[in-house]
This record gives C-alpha cells, sequence and structure tokens, in this order.
C-alpha cells in the first residue's frame, strides 16, 4: 500500500501544535512585553537548556554549566546523566550553533519538531500495520494526545477529582523523552517492516539499529524499552512459531547482536560515571512485581481484545501481525516488572510517564486495527466516519490536556520571562571576561538561578538543578546551599522551617526520594532527627563562616530581585557592591571581594 502522507501530516501539525501550545499560551499572556524565553513544559527542562547552551558555546562534552567546570587535561571530570545521554542535545546544539539560533529559540523549535516527527513515525507504522490512511491519521495522534491519560496522570485527576492537573503531554519535555520519541516510534516500524518484508532485512535492520543507538545515547527509559520490546518479541516468537520462525528468529538473534554491540560504548560511560549520579538515580534492590500501573491495565486490555479476536477467528495466533500486536502489549509489564529477574528497580515512573504509557496506547491501537483489518482499506464510508469522529474526540481532548496542564506553570513562565534581560545583561559582560564560565552569580531570585545557565554563560552559586551534573561532590553542592541561605539572612530556625515545609529545601540536603514516594518504592519521609542534625550543621557552619569560604567560589556578580527587600549585610561583610544596575524587575551588582 502507497501511503498517503497528507493524512500523517495533519495528525502531525495537531500534535506540534499541542506541544508549541506553552509557547502560543506564553505569547498571549505577555504579549508586546515578551523577552524572547521559551515557555517551559517541565521544570527539569531549565538543565536540558542550559546544557544545550554549553555545547552551543563550544565547551565540551562532559560540562557543567551550573558550576562551571569543564573537562580539560588538568582537571578531568566524571561522566554526567548529560554527557552520556549526549545524542539529544547534540542534535539541537549543532544546528542552533551553524545558524545562530539562540538556546530559548532553540528549544522551542525542538519542542514543535519532536512532536511533528513522533506522529509521522506513528502514522507509518500504523499505516504500514493496517493499511488504512484514516485510521493511522486517527492512531497516530492519539498514540500521544491520549499519552497523559495512559499514564493516569495529566487533566483526567482534576476534572473528576480533586487533583492536580499534572504534567503536561510528559513524553515531549525538551529534549529528553521528546527527541527520543520519533526514534522510537520509527524503530517500531522499522521492526515490524524487518519481520515483515523479507526482501529488505537489512536495510531495516539497519535503520532500526540506528534508531535504536540514537535512543541509548540519549534517554536510559526509552532505549530500555526498546530492548524489551525486542525480548518480548522472542518471547512471542519461540510461544507460537508462525510459519517464518526460523528465518524470523535468526533475524532477531542478528539484530540482538547489533543492539547489544551499541551497548558497548555505553557501558563504558556508565562505568567512568560520578558518585552524585548514583545519589540522584535512586537505585532500589528489590525482586517485588509491580502490577498496579495504568499502563498495564491498558495492556491488559489489548491482551483481552486479541483473545476475543482469537476466539471469534478474526485473527490467527500464528499470524506475525498479531504476535506483533502481542509483543507490544506484554512490553509494560515487562518494564515494569524486569526487577523480578535483574533485582533492580530504578525510578519506574519515568515508564509510567514518558514512555510505558505510550506503548501501551499503541499497543491498544494496533489491537484494533487488527481486529478491523478486514474492513479497513476497503475505502468505506462508515469507517471514515467513525475515524473522522475520533480524530475530533481526541483533537479536543489533546486541547483538555492542554488548558489544564498548561497553566500549572503560567506563573513560572511568565517569571522567567520577566527575568530574561538579567541574563541577557550578563551574556553581554560575558564578553568582557577572559573566561566568563569560571565568574559565579550569586542570585537571591531561586527561579533565575535556575534558568539563567540557559542564556547566560557564568555559573551560578546555588542552584535547584545543580546536583544533577557531574562539576560538584554532594558535599560541595551542600556547602553551596549553605552559602546561599547565609547570604540571604536564613538562619538554623529558617533552616529548620524549610526542611519542614520545603521540598526544594529537602532536595538539596538529602537529595531525591525522601520528600516524596512518586519516585522510588523505598521513599524515607525525613525525620525530625535528621533534621536537627542538619540544622545543627549549619549553625557551626555559619560560625566559622570567613573569608576564606566567602572567596570559595569567588562571586562576581549578584542579582537582586526588586519586588522583594532582602537584608545584604552577610554578603557585604566580605564583598564590596557598586551601585547596581537596574535590569527590569532586577538589580545586577558588580561584585568585589574585600
Amino acid at each position: 500500500m502507497k501511503l498517503k502522507w497528507r493524512f500523517g501530516v495533519v495528525a502531525a501539525v495537531f500534535l506540534a501544535v499541542f506541544c508549541l501550545y506553552p509557547q502560543f499560551k506564553m505569547f498571549y499572556m505577555r504579549g508586546g512585553e515578551w523577552n524572547g524565553h521559551y515557555a517551559y513544559n517541565d521544570i527539569d527542562e531549565v538543565a536540558y537548556a542550559s546544557y544545550v547552551r554549553a555545547l552551543v558555546d563550544g565547551r565540551p562534552r562532559k560540562n557543567d554549566p551550573y558550576s562551571g567546570r569543564d573537562d580539560t587535561p588538568e582537571t578531568p571530570q566524571p561522566e554526567s546523566l548529560f554527557s552520556i545521554q549526549f545524542a539529544a542535545p547534540y542534535t539541537i546544539a549543532i544546528p542552533a550553533r551553524l545558524f545562530g539560533i539562540g538556546t530559548p529559540w532553540a528549544m522551542t523549535v525542538a519542542g514543535g519538531l519532536a512532536g511533528f516527527l513522533a506522529a509521522l513515525a506513528a502514522f507509518w507504522f500504523i499505516g504500514r500495520f493496517t493499511g488504512d490512511h484514516w485510521f493511522a491519521m486517527v492512531g497516530a495522534l492519539a498514540t500521544f494526545a491520549l499519552g497523559a491519560l495512559a499514564a493516569g496522570e495529566g487533566a483526567l485527576p482534576e476534572i473528576l477529582f480533586d487533583g492536580f492537573s499534572y504534567p503536561y503531554f510528559p513524553g515531549f519535555r525538551r529534549y529528553i523523552p521528546a527527541l527520543t520519541m520519533p526514534a522510537f516510534f520509527a524503530m517500531v516500524g522499522f521492526l515490524w517492516m524487518y519481520l515483515s518484508n523479507g526482501a529488505r532485512r537489512l536495510l531495516y535492520g539497519s535503520l532500526a539499529t540506528v534508531c535504536f543507538a540514537y535512543c541509548v545515547y540519549s534517554y536510559f527509559y526509552t532505549w530500555t524499552t526498546a530492548f524489551a520490546f525486542l525480548a518480548c518479541l522472542f518471547i512471542a516468537w519461540i510461544m507460537e512459531r508462525p510459519e517464518t520462525f526460523r528465518s524470523d528468529i535468526k533475524a532477531l538473534g542478528i539484530l540482538s547482536a547489533a543492539w547489544a554491540a551499541v551497548l558497548l560504548p555505553y557501558g563504558y560511560l556508565l562505568s567512568q560515571r560520578a558518585d552524585t549520579l548514583d545519589h540522584v538515580q535512586l537505585l532500589v534492590h528489590t525482586r517485588m512485581p509491580d502490577l498496579n500501573r495504568m499502563p498495564e491495565w491498558i495492556a491488559l486490555a489489548t491482551l483481552f481484545l486479541i483473545v476475543i479476536g482469537l476466539v471469534r477467528k478474526v485473527i490467527s495466533i500464528r499470524d506475525i501481525s498479531t504476535l506483533f500486536a502481542i509483543a507490544l502489549a506484554l512490553v509494560p509489564f515487562a518494564v515494569f516488572n524486569q526487577q523480578v529477574i535483574t533485582g533492580r528497580s530504578l525510578q519506574p515512573i519515568h515508564y509510567q510517564v514518558f514512555i510505558g504509557n505510550y506503548v501501551a496506547m499503541l499497543g491498544l491501537i494496533v489491537a484494533i486495527g487488527l481486529l478491523w483489518k478486514n474492513k479497513l482499506g476497503q475505502g468505506r464510508t462508515s469507517i471514515r466516519i467513525i475515524c473522522a469522529s475520533a480524530m475530533v474526540i481526541v483533537t479536543a481532548w489533546g486541547f483538555v490536556e492542554c488548558h489544564y496542564t498548561v497553566r500549572v506553570l503560567d506563573e513560572a513562565n511568565v517569571d522567567r520571562d520577566k527575568a530574561l534581560p538579567v541574563a541577557k545583561r550578563l551574556e553581554e559582560l560575558a564578553a568582557s571576561e577572559p573566561d566568563p564560565h569560571r565568574s559565579t552569580v550569586l542570585s537571591y531570585d531561586w527561579l533565575f538561578a535556575d534558568d539563567m545557565p540557559t542564556v547566560a554563560p557564568q555559573n551560578i552559586l546555588w542552584a535547584r538543578h545543580q546536583h544533577v551534573f557531574a562539576g560538584l561532590s554532594w558535599e560541595e553542592s551542600k556547602e553551596r546551599y549553605y552559602q546561599q541561605l547565609h547570604y540571604q539572612g536564613i538562619d538554623d530556625r529558617g533552616l529548620d522551617h524549610l526542611l519542614k515545609n520545603d521540598f526544594v529545601s529537602q532536595i538539596a540536603l538529602f537529595g531525591w526520594g525522601r520528600h516524596t514516594d512518586r519516585l522510588t518504592t523505598e521513599s524515607k519521609p525525613l525525620t525530625y532527627g535528621e533534621i536537627a542534625d542538619e540544622v545543627e550543621r549549619y549553625r557551626l557552619y555559619r560560625m566559622k563562616f570567613n573569608k576564606e569560604r566567602a572567596s570559595n567560589p569567588l562571586i562576581r556578580y549578584v542579582v537582586v530581585p526588586n519586588w522583594d527587600r532582602f537584608d545584604l549585610s552577610n554578603l557585604e561583610e566580605f564583598y564590596e557592591l557598586d551601585d547596581g544596575e537596574i535590569v527590569g524587575g532586577h538589580t545586577l551588582y558588580k561584585a568585589r571581594l574585600k
């Protein structure tokens, strides 16, 4: 069947619009006052954008935009999550540098393009699998527009219950997993063609391997899901042994060897990782099954539909299309329960919201396509009406998801854009510095501190996401947080209050997994004893604070928001500040150690 790509383009355009919705909303809210910032879809995007900015500046793969420390022969740096998962950020950084595009625009374009290409990849696979353009169009859009719903999150908890609308289109958090989505779904399509088209197996197998390699060096949860799918294909083929069993198993074995070769350099990079990486990742040793996730319930429904088709003899268990659909349905069970075999579980929530939910939706759509296969592709008006109606419903739900989930970050996005002129001013000042990456900025605006490295090349004294990079040890990261609190005039009583009420402070001093059970099944809430011990350590730190500590790192610039009064006396004990420069809603000072 020759695909009519205009149907795929329709789905792709709608998904791209959904991915760009936060930016459109920022344009609307800011109007003529918009300063040029991108609207983030997830608070973690600031770290990814900062890494992209560093690459655009020509800094090495192993860099830390928050601490300013880069990999050099004199100061070698360990691997971080960012340096190991380098393929996706370089996909953005290289064209951005070639065409002189700033990071905010690069992030915006990358998000829209990722949605567009992901929908096209899904359309191509579903179209090849079912033989119907209309069904492929609505199936492609439904796979992604219903992704948050398939994770049991998004807008629905707020609509039906007294819940919280979050996250927004999780699969399109930039740059990961957004840029891996087209690669993953193209890989699924290439695997289908690999098994169903014996004449071109070398071509499709090579393309599937390229897509897998891109996922490996972009995002852990995507490539492990891809590998789980390959394993599920083995299981399905071995259990039912279709007519092409011998050639198919041999082909899958060759593909497995190629994918294993792709993982060899990855294993080496992982062996060079920083100690802080393990601290952030919350690896849990367990063999307990995990069978109560929304993607698994959807996969169970998919298997039930396939059983109905088999009982009614609409489909055959020996048909490779049926086995392929079964393999897709097995993937959620595999990724959520691999720890039964491996004994290791790594933040399974990421499978639930970033990839497993989309695979579950694709499996359900493919199963429906199988049951309808005899009717699809015949040009029946009734089928077209059903598909068109479903397309309207899915599109409407996509806008519902946008409306509810985007507004959660509206205020933060507006504040980030208001603060952008300060970052641009720092960028201008950096032009006269011999090594701007080593100049440290102290920001009394924590939101700006987290976002600043996206635009300005200087490093920041402390920011919420600095510990996800490898430039600072865990103890150095904690000490920088102590400095931040001390300069802001927060005493030990203030820290005690923060640790009991503010999850950012809990993360800064105790790491992830202590403030919520969302990330790990072995979450341990902070005890009053732990808080008291940490408060005492901070009290002693403040008592011993001296010029030596104040000079490490050496502060060059200070950013103070004008909407509140801050006591700068602790800072001015060691630093001289100039008269300051008002930039938008902030005052920018140059600092000099006394």
